[in-house]
């Protein structure tokens, strides 16, 4: 089998920054295992596997340790992918997953956006092995869907944070996501995964089905501007319309080549 593949760099203006994911583009099944098995020997952080339908594409998302529930950078490579080389006329792209149900991604001039359920939060106890492994206290901690919520008091306090991931991968969540008001932007996060072998995350769009109701909430606007610190970097619009979030950033393609299986 051969497989389509397309490298993509997702929320970004540029190349080697943003969060690059892969774009695998099946015409015929797969098994699961073979999935996980493209993903680990890709190494990045997302691989998403898209299988044209009759009215959406059907994707699916693999870290190289474990399938996810949900990614939205890898979503954002995907519809790049669509909607500039298999199907350009086209000014949206409809994606049927199997836990999230449908998201949508739009054209908005130069901009791809997301259409993503927003995430609910409730305030808990920090995990004792939390505060060890980020060598902080947070101000609030906060659980989501699939990710613990930790807010700092300042973009510095996100910068200098030096994780141990190894004692970090015990919190028994996905992910935990640390966030603070922004000097330029309206906030910054980084976002940490060793649970599914990912320690630091480049851009994660769907932790910002997290933070934008969260931020939303604290500082009393819809749209706003956000910045993802980690090596890498990203920038995000997020927009909070209602129980949906809107994500919207910019890709470029970076390879296309083939997978050979």
């Amino acid at each position: 089998m051969i497989i389509p593949f397309y490298q993509v760099d997702a929320f970004t203006h540029g190349p080697f920054t943003g969060n690059p994911a892969a774009v695998c583009v099946l015409t015929e099944p797969v098994t699961v295992e073979t999935m996980q098995k493209i993903a680990m020997e890709n190494n990045l952080s997302e691989t998403a596997f898209i299988t044209k339908g009759k009215d959406e594409w059907l994707i699916r998302w693999f870290t190289p340790a474990a399938e996810v529930d949900l990614c939205g950078h890898a979503t954002l490579a995907s519809a790049f992918v669509v909607l500039n080389i298999l199907d350009p006329q086209s000014e949206e792209v409809r994606f049927l997953s199997r836990v999230m149900g449908h998201l949508t991604v739009r054209k908005r001039g130069d901009l791809l956006e997301l259409d993503f359920p927003v995430d609910t939060l409730s305030k808990c106890e920090l995990p004792g092995i939390m505060a060890e492994s980020l060598g902080s206290v947070p101000a609030e901690c906060l659980m989501g869907r699939t990710d613990y919520l930790l807010l700092y008091g300042s973009e510095t306090e996100i910068i200098n944070m030096k994780p141990d991931f190894r004692t970090l991968a015990g919190t028994g969540a996905r992910g935990v996501i640390v966030t603070a008001p922004g000097d330029t932007v309206d906030f910054v996060s980084r976002c940490f995964f060793p649970q599914i072998g990912i320690d630091e995350d480049p851009v994660t769009g769907s932790a910002h089905t997290t933070l934008t109701p969260f931020w939303s909430a604290r500082i009393g606007k819809k749209t706003m501007k956000a910045r993802q610190l980690s090596a890498r970097g990203g920038v995000l619009e997020c927009t909070l319309d209602g129980d949906r979030v809107h994500i919207a950033g910019s890709a470029i393609l970076y390879l296309k080549g083939e997978i050979y299986v």
